[in-house]
């Protein structure tokens, strides 16, 4: 299959497994120099024993064979038999110092454990870049890994929520599943998604999983090639290879480029910059409310505006255009904000006002009213025994909250909320912090409220400069809306891949850069 034709569609798929180690995280690295301590530990003490010769274990070779992607134990049994040493099983429980499969099984995570608690791990920015795609869209997503790590590595990395359903090594031992290469943890994760092998991509790196996905018929087995190995794995039954994922297409669009938050440059130390860029048009400044004006609140009434921030928001609408959009209701952005010279965009850009009695409240939104509040009376009916869960209704949505959700419970929460949007497919699935939301399936976002008010305003780019301040995946689509034309800030906060040109630690950052930025322009 040529790569320059490949792409996704919904036409013929409707789930999306990712394996761990090597294709979402660099955490195969890790793995790998985990497992050459361990062995080289053994072999050098076993060869002093019996007066052999110490060969050390080939950290590339020996690893993507033999123990890559496959369970820990069974990685180990590979190894030792392929240079001829026969261990006893032993017991789950033995020490790590015992000379069984288990016991070095259970001192090559310790190895691991220890390097994770001082090494947070690397993650593939085009992964993340395509996972963010696919999620946007709607997609059911899956990840596998034969590690009993995956979701330590999951939630160092920020994004132990992002996936429908996660089947790991735990997972694995407890339904006695068994590893890779044989299919059976690719057809649990299917399962699981409750959707069919036969409209089921999976993403691969290791030549164990892609034989494994091959056996399994899924839809597509998509190689990912992290070591030059395309050859390898094309051989092992990948449909195609790609070393980048950012060139496959999902339903005909490319993945937009992101970069991980951490990498980004930090927005108090380039005012100076931010500022050449504009020269010497005005600036237009547009701003989310939660998490970037005010913190993430357990209680979202209670997401009160500190009075400072408004004093100097209430400064720089005098001489600026200030909008604030929010996924909030109008009314409800507005009695937090309380200042009469901003302009206003809630419900993710569906109700606009402002100075000088501008409006926009969607006609095509109110057509979906009626479909919301059926949505909205079996979501709270289904919700009723989930402790913690919230559901917020909007004018033109329906934010289901699980901040306050125990972590075993969120993935209950997740297929509830999709049970209920397939039975409104005119509904589509959105997310933010520990937050989905049920909205219209139109194409409607931050980013068009944007470019509308710019319209609207005619805050042509030869006079205005435009900036937006956010700090949620929602934010994404008026980041991208500025590219090349503006400048995007992302606010630290959830972990999620962005188009953002620069960061701010917190809303206390978010206060400072703005007071600093308009003092500076001003004079």
């Amino acid at each position: 299959m040529n790569r320059t034709d490949f792409g996704l569609s919904k036409e013929t798929c409707d789930g999306v497994i990712f394996d761990l180690d090597g294709v979402i995280t660099q955490t195969a690295r890790v793995h790998a120099k985990a497992w050459k301590a361990l062995f080289d530990n053994y072999l050098k003490n076993r060869a002093a024993r019996e007066n052999q010769e110490y060969i050390p274990f080939d950290e590339d070779k020996e690893y993507r064979t033999l123990v890559d992607g496959k369970p820990r134990h069974d990685g180990i049994e590979s190894f030792l038999k392929s240079r001829g040493v026969d261990l006893p099983r032993g017991n789950p429980s033995d020490d790590q110092e015992k000379e069984t499969i288990y016991g070095l099984g259970n001192k090559k995570n310790k190895i691991f454990q220890d390097y994770l608690q001082k090494h947070k791990p690397t993650v593939y920015e085009d992964t993340l870049s395509l996972m963010y795609e696919i999620k946007r869209q709607g997609w059911k997503i899956a990840v596998i890994s034969a590690s009993k790590n995956c979701i330590p590595v999951l939630e160092a990395v920020g994004i132990s929520d992002w996936f429908d359903t996660v089947v790991d090594g735990v997972l694995s031992q407890e339904l006695e599943i068994k590893g890779k290469p044989a299919p059976d943890i690719f057809l649990e994760a299917a399962r699981r998604m409750e959707v069919t092998v036969e409209r089921t991509a999976v993403f691969e790196d290791a030549t164990a999983g892609v034989s494994a996905a091959k056996k399994g018929g899924f839809h597509r087995v998509i190689g990912v090639n992290r070591a030059d190995n395309e050859a390898i794995l094309k051989k092992a039954g990948a449909d195609v290879v790609f070393s980048d994922l950012c060139e496959i297409r999902i339903n005909d669009r490319l993945p937009v480029r992101k970069k991980e938050v951490a990498s980004l440059p930090p927005a108090l130390d380039h005012i100076q910059q931010i500022l050449q860029q504009a020269k010497d048009r005005k600036i237009a400044l547009f701003l989310d409310y939660d998490g970037t004006l005010t913190p993430i609140v357990n209680d979202p009434e209670k997401a009160f505006l500190d009075q400072s921030t408004r004093q100097t928001l209430e400064k720089v609408a005098r001489k600026w255009v200030v909008a604030v959009i929010s996924g909030r209701d109008l009314t409800a952005i507005q009695n937090f904000v309380k200042l009469d010279n901003v302009y206003y965009a809630g419900s993710h850009g569906f109700d606009i006002s402002g100075p000088a009695n501008l409006t926009l409240e969607m006609q095509k939104g109110k057509e979906f009213l009626p479909v919301l509040d059926k949505a909205q009376d079996q979501l709270e009916e289904k919700l009723t025994d989930v402790p913690g869960a919230a559901i917020e209704r909007k004018q033109f949505s329906i934010a289901i909250h699980y901040r306050n959700v125990k972590q075993a419970q969120v993935t209950t929460v997740r297929q509830t909320v999709r049970q209920v949007q397939t039975g409104y497919p005119e509904l589509r699935i959105t997310e933010g912090k520990k937050v989905f939301e049920l909205q219209p399936d139109i194409e409607w976002h931050k980013g068009k409220a944007l470019t509308w008010l710019m319209e609207k305003l005619t805050l042509n780019l030869d006079t205005y400069y435009p900036m937006y301040i956010g700090d949620d995946i929602t934010d994404e689509d008026a980041f991208e809306s500025l590219k090349t034309i503006g400048t995007s800030i992302v606010v630290k906060g959830s972990f999620h891949p962005t188009s953002a040109d620069f960061v701010l630690e917190n809303t206390r950052e978010t206060a400072a850069f703005l007071k600093n930025l308009f003092e500076k322009k001003e004079r």
